[in-house]
């Protein structure tokens, strides 16, 4: 459908402008014919000033109206197809080189991975990529040159490259030498922007997508040869954000989007958010027999003092019970009731670092052994991560939640699940918990009913905590005095 409507608007704005060419032209060449100097001069100065026949206002700064934010080349490679089947193109110029460069079969993909994650990074799963799309009357040409494209499909990272960075001015300034050279005119009449698994884009920089947004529908730093007796009003006039549609498409929503949402969503005729009415959550379908969910509420006053007061309740509260037990003083061996296989998940690899160095350097832990695997951890330090925390080496294991999302560990040996903050995505909490705990059991390193999961959260952690627990679920756990909540699976099987 959003590939539909950009290929309409491309559409409909070429025939628009095609039409108003040929009426201006008809304009001129009558004046010719019947010698009316005085009125195409006329005209003429109409133009110049910006008075012209408002009919005839069809066109922007740039050519490009179109941009479609994706996370992967193989993701562009299925929009560029929808659209082939839209428009039927008789032509199409540099295809070969667009199917050499973007399709492709890509990795092998385990059988046993979700099937989430097989949609998202089967075929070219390459995060760096932006393509000109030009249409032409008979056809679509690849690769065209953005300033003379009508769409521009592109991962966050892709685009960034291309624009540049605002350090390089400030390097020209401070009289340093820089190779690049921002440029972002060719988003200065951008009418149509469509972020496609906007919950992916996530899991990449979103800096990048904000950068993309502040720099859309300004004015152009450089002529282009534009008419400026068809520029549209709005554009002279500053105001083309308001006449911008956003599209945006993700499996759940988040702060991230919200904020998106409010800060460069402001089309005049207003906007919309769609989401399901009331979540049914995934604590009590996990498929582990007697696993008991504990979710525990810390208090945090702000946002801004969010992470600290998590990182207090951790060490003091979590780390002592569950990593720390069975250890005296002073003891270099832990006491028989010490357990292994605990499995620290953190979402913010911020956060990460913190218990990661407070892990390295704290007396407390000196004698705890533990391994990290973050989303930047190369195949290798993964594996011997893994290996280690598998046969009792490592005590503790540390894991990223984009570690998660970019490579699905299946990691073995896990009994105990601590949640440092609940992930975005429900199907990582389903598959951190249940799956790593219903492995242990598969394998018999784990009893039954013997899995522990303890979950920390604040209030600000709301919408996230409410697509695991369930809408009917999330208030109480939110405002209750009670700040401990327990779950138990509901199958038997």
């Amino acid at each position: 459908m959003a590939s539909l409507h950009a290929v309409n608007h491309i559409l409909k704005t070429r025939d628009r402008v095609i039409k108003n060419s040929e009426k201006l032209a008809n304009m001129i060449r009558k004046s010719h014919e019947s010698n009316l100097q005085g009125a195409y001069e006329t005209m003429g100065d109409d133009r110049e000033n910006g008075t012209g026949d408002a009919d005839c206002r069809d066109q922007g700064f740039t050519r490009p109206k179109v941009l479609m934010l994706l996370p992967t080349r193989q993701a562009c490679a299925r929009m560029v197809e929808v659209i082939c089947s839209i428009c039927q193109p008789q032509q199409q110029e540099n295809r070969k080189r667009f199917d050499d460069a973007y399709v492709s079969e890509g990795q092998i993909l385990s059988k046993d991975l979700p099937a989430d994650f097989c949609d998202l990074f089967k075929g070219n799963d390459d995060d760096m990529f932006r393509l000109g799309l030009k249409f032409t009357r008979k056809g679509i040409k690849y690769f065209a040159q953005f300033y003379n494209s009508d769409i521009i499909l592109a991962s966050p990272l892709g685009l960034r490259m291309a624009m540049g960075s605002d350090d390089n001015a400030a390097s020209s300034l401070a009289g340093k030498k820089t190779r690049a050279k921002t440029d972002y005119d060719f988003l200065s009449s951008i009418e149509v922007v469509i972020l496609d698994q906007a919950d992916a884009l996530l899991m990449q920089n979103w800096e990048h997508v904000e950068y993309i947004f502040n720099h859309l529908n300004l004015l152009p730093r450089e002529t282009r040869g534009y008419d400026i007796g068809r520029l549209r009003s709005w554009y002279l006039e500053e105001q083309a954000k308001y006449y911008r549609q956003t599209v945006v498409f993700s499996a759940f929503s988040t702060p991230a989007l919200t904020e998106l949402f409010r800060r460069f969503c402001h089309n005049w005729t207003g906007k919309v958010r769609v989401q399901p009415v009331e979540y049914v959550g995934v604590v009590g379908r996990l498929g582990v027999r007697g696993l008991k969910q504990t979710f525990s509420r810390f208090d945090s006053p702000t946002v801004e003092g969010d992470p600290d007061a998590r990182f207090d309740y951790f060490i003091k509260a979590v780390v002592p019970t569950f990593i720390l037990k069975g250890f005296t003083v002073g003891s270099a061996r832990p006491l028989g009731n010490a357990s292994n296989g605990v499995l620290v998940f953190i979402p913010s690899y911020l956060d990460f670092v913190r218990v990661r160095n407070w892990f390295s350097t704290a007396a407390a832990a000196a004698n705890v052994s533990f391994g990290a695997i973050s989303e930047y951890a190369t195949v290798s330090e993964a594996s011997r991560a893994m290996s280690h925390f598998l046969t009792g080496r490592h005590r503790v294991l540390l894991y990223t939640e984009r570690a998660h999302h970019f490579r699905r560990h299946q990691i073995n040996g896990v009994r105990t699940v601590i949640l440092y903050g609940v992930p975005e995505n429900p199907i990582f909490y389903a598959e951190i918990t249940g799956g790593f705990l219903a492995r242990s059991q598969q394998s018999q390193r784990l009893e039954l009913s013997h899995g522990v999961v303890r979950a920390m959260f604040s209030k600000y952690d709301l919408t996230k905590l409410e697509r695991i627990v369930g809408t009917r679920r999330v208030g109480k756990m939110i405002h209750e005095r009670s700040d401990t909540f327990v779950f138990e699976e509901e199958r038997t099987s």
